[in-house]
């Protein structure tokens, strides 16, 4: 059976390339005699692997000197909770809730402190980005959160709130790696890697040095901590390994192909293929509005439930995967991370073209 097109939202699509390497070094890791699945996490081989990925992925970013990388487990989720323990010394905490996931962040911070919800654009059925250049961040705020990419909205922050000095918490699950950002611009990045660098239970967390701290306010799990992970290099415990030598593999694969400049220019032209044939149809609408779209996640729908269902059964049967919409808002999204070839784009398109005039 050949390769389909796979458009999830995550797990998604990996390299080919990625993983025609792996499939080559599945039984004996670079002469090892072993697999890196089987392989000690305190060995060299594997002490190699991960200095090259921070490494890789800090020349990929540009991560200044003042930042720390881990490699922690568990899904992005976890950080919910993990945030506010880290990072709240007042107790407040400002939220800017754009869809799911940044409104369970919010819920979660509940928990631990006063979090508030200084922007949302809940009221459109977060169909678009809200204004963020003025907005009552509280004197006392320990920091403001938001998730940037909303995988499920198709939306994303083009411009970065204005934090007033607070220090900006930003998943980036979804658009991560995607194009060239200012890490200075952030307090911490995280991002679950199931998304667009690779398999699901690893989450990358890129701190500013000032924020990781030992006195925390809240009674913390040691593996919550993020001094702890810091401190022990990612190797508190057994890590990831897997994922994060396929992450590894992922970010040479980035580098290979020019960076993220280079990445950007065919995101955006992937997106752009899709976005324009949306444009100019009647039968589909695409459901984020045109300031706020994600060029990693396009929803759209044709206005009928029925006709959807129809849409992602038929696609599936034209090689066309994981086509369908969250079951919070129906319809259908193409997630076209990273390692989705134009292609696959190219394909979706010439398949919507005939299922439009098909069923109009």
């Amino acid at each position: 059976m050949s390769r389909v097109f796979n458009f999830s939202a995550g797990p998604a699509v990996l390299p080919e390339e990625v993983l025609l390497e792996v499939q080559k070094e599945l039984l004996d890791y670079q002469g090892s005699g072993m697999s890196v699945m089987e392989m000690s996490h305190r060995s060299k081989p594997f002490e190699k692997i991960l200095n090259d990925a921070i490494q890789d992925l800090k020349d990929l970013m540009n991560i200044p000197d003042n930042y720390k990388v881990i490699f922690v487990q568990g899904g992005a989720s976890q950080q919910f909770g993990a945030i506010p323990m880290n990072l709240m010394k007042n107790k407040k905490a400002d939220y800017i809730l754009t869809g799911e996931f940044a409104t369970k962040a919010y819920k979660e911070a509940l928990i631990f402190g006063d979090a508030k919800v200084v922007a949302s654009s809940q009221d459109k059925n977060f169909s678009y980005i809200p204004d963020c250049s003025s907005l009552d961040i509280r004197d006392d705020a320990d920091y403001v959160y938001i998730c940037e990419n909303n995988t499920i909205y198709g939306t994303k922050f083009h411009t970065l709130p204005n934090t007033k000095g607070k220090p900006l918490v930003a998943d980036q699950s979804s658009c991560f790696l995607s194009e060239p950002i200012d890490v200075s611009k952030y307090g911490v990045i995280y991002a679950g890697v199931q998304k667009n660098v690779g398999p699901a239970g690893l989450v990358i967390l890129i701190i500013r040095e000032d924020l990781i701290r030992d006195d925390l306010l809240f009674p913390t799990p040691t593996m919550l901590k993020w001094k702890t992970q810091v401190d022990a290099a990612s190797l508190y415990n057994t890590p990831n390994c897997w994922s994060i030598y396929i992450c590894g593999k992922v970010f040479k694969w980035l580098k290979a192909s020019g960076g993220l400049e280079a990445m950007k220019k065919k995101n955006e032209e992937k997106a752009s293929i899709l976005y324009d044939y949306l444009d100019q149809t009647t039968f589909y609408k695409c459901a984020a509005e045109k300031d706020s779209r994600s060029m990693m996640n396009v929803t759209f729908r044709t206005g009928n439930e029925e006709l959807d269902a129809k849409f992602v059964e038929e696609a599936k049967k034209a090689g066309i995967v994981s086509i369908k919409g969250h079951r919070k808002v129906g319809g259908m999204r193409a997630s076209i991370y990273n390692a989705m070839p134009k292609e696959g784009v190219v394909a979706l398109v010439n398949f919507m073209k005939k299922f439009e005039k098909e069923n109009k």
